[in-house]
């Protein structure tokens, strides 16, 4: 009878190690390896009746930079700058967030983290709105340091730009929680009926965007930063849930693509949501249908 038993508790050390060594493993993978991490995401989104010149436009979207968090620093920045102009985009939108207050992390001032991606290229320009961090540091110097560098800040505010002799709008619309968002004055601001892409930090003013926008583009989520298995999200800070989390969302044929973004938030941990630099190509349902 004392073998059975023997056997037993071998066996309980073993699951017991087993479990240990996966708990510390899944903390290293969490804290050290996938924050770190960097995937390229290439997305096609199908919008009707976007124009045949505009066909196949490809833009950059970048979310969430939070430089200073843990491994989002200058040679993180560099790469980033790297990645994004090989692909050769046609526009950079850049969704707020630069600044970042995080746990094990540190607050690098605005005029570092312009310098760091001044490099950012594109056919038709880099345009940027701020996020609630960045408003909470001070809004007007981080608008100041990006607009030095020539990227050009749309706090409620339009640009119009001219792409194969076909006009299109770029309007950005402030962040929703730390200032005060004009959808309506914004997009007044548009004068003729070409395409509009509404640039903002957070998803939950989407209910808000009228039809006649193209497509919102969002972030602030970081797609909850954590996807527990069987269990979903962790926390979306969103008073949507997760509705808007991360993603192409389309309702009542209004578009919103919401990235997960690069750095991290209060706690400095990523599961199953890797930093991501969203690669999007507008193309026309009918073009597609065809």
């Amino acid at each position: 009878m004392r073998i059975p038993k023997l056997r037993k508790k071998l066996l309980l050390k073993i699951t017991a190690a087993a479990l240990a060594l996966g708990l510390v493993l899944t903390v290293i993978y969490v804290f050290f390896i996938e924050p770190n991490r960097l995937v390229v995401k290439e997305v096609t989104i199908s919008l009707r009746d976007w124009p045949a010149k505009l066909e196949n436009l490809k833009v950059a979207v970048l979310s969430d930079l939070h430089v200073g968090a843990p491994f989002i620093n200058s040679a993180k920045l560099q790469l980033i700058v790297s990645k994004v102009n090989q692909a050769e985009p046609d526009l950079i939108v850049l969704l707020g967030d630069f600044i970042s207050f995080v746990r094990g992390g540190t607050v690098v001032e605005p005029e570092t983290i312009a310098e760091n991606i001044r490099g950012l290229r594109a056919r038709y320009g880099v345009f940027a709105v701020l996020g609630n961090h960045d408003w909470t540091y001070g809004g007007e110097r981080v608008r100041r340091a990006l607009e030095d560098v020539g990227i050009r800040v749309l706090e409620n505010d339009v640009a119009r730009i001219e792409l194969n002799d076909q006009a299109m709008w770029v309007a950005g619309i402030t962040d929703a929680w730390t200032n005060r968002a004009d959808i309506t004055g914004t997009l007044k601001k548009v004068t003729d009926e070409s395409p509009v892409i509404v640039i903002t930090h957070n998803p939950d003013l989407f209910p808000l965007i009228p039809a006649r926008v193209s497509l919102t583009l969002a972030g602030h989520t970081h797609g909850g930063q954590v996807i527990i298995p069987f269990f979903g999200r962790r926390h979306v800070p969103s008073e949507f849930g997760q509705r808007y989390a991360a993603g192409h969302i389309v309702e009542e044929n209004r578009h919103l693509y919401v990235t997960t973004g690069i750095g991290t938030s209060i706690i400095p941990v990523r599961f199953r949501v890797p930093p991501e630099i969203v690669i999007l190509t507008l193309t026309s349902s009918h073009s597609t249908a065809r």
